[in-house]
């Protein structure tokens, strides 16, 4: 899977929000938040292909969590990626 161009993870206020930016998006697309460690994921990925294993590796490697934690955390947030539409598969 890859991040869809038009969409831009920006810092407000201490907050991590994902805008989209162009009328191709712009139309269809919303905004919304990630934590910290979703935001270190999205930067660490945002124009390479990725699956679930190269999530999951970053994330253990960044982060002291537990395999099983991370790997739920990781589900969760590719559930969130196709909710919005952010991902290509």
């Amino acid at each position: 899977m890859k991040l869809k161009k038009g969409y831009v993870l920006r810092e407000l206020c201490g907050e991590f929000i994902v805008c989209p930016e162009g009328l191709d998006v712009i139309e269809g697309g919303r905004m919304f938040s990630l934590n910290e460690p979703a935001a270190y994921l999205w930067r660490q990925v945002e124009d390479i292909e990725f699956t679930p294993d190269t999530l999951l590796e970053l994330l253990l490697k960044e982060y002291d969590v537990s395999e099983s934690t991370a790997r739920n955390d990781i589900e969760d947030l590719i559930k969130v990626f196709r909710e919005f539409g952010v991902v290509a598969e």
